[in-house]
């Protein structure tokens, strides 16, 4: 039997290709709301991030989530995912 094809995702701060159960899901949806995908399944235009302290820190001062997604992000969203990191 064939082993099952691993889905690999980019992680838009580090560009590391990385497993996509690694990686956390940003999603950007039709009316511009952004929002954390847990489940990596929403409508919209994605992008993933690596859960890890610093990748997070350097998103938020990069302001690199706003230009891949078009979209201001809120601070909430960051506030989120150290919620998320806190969690895991």
């Amino acid at each position: 039997m064939k082993p099952r094809k691993v889905p690999l995702r980019k992680c838009v701060v580090t560009g590391e290709r990385l497993p996509k159960q690694e990686l956390i899901r940003i999603v950007r949806d039709k009316d511009g709301n952004v929002s954390v995908d847990p489940t990596g399944k929403q409508n919209g235009r994605g992008a993933y991030l690596k859960l890890t302290k610093t990748v997070i820190q350097k998103a938020k001062k990069t302001r690199k989530l706003d230009r891949h997604l078009d979209a201001t992000v809120p601070d909430a969203i960051y506030e989120e995912l150290m919620e998320l990191l806190d969690e895991a």
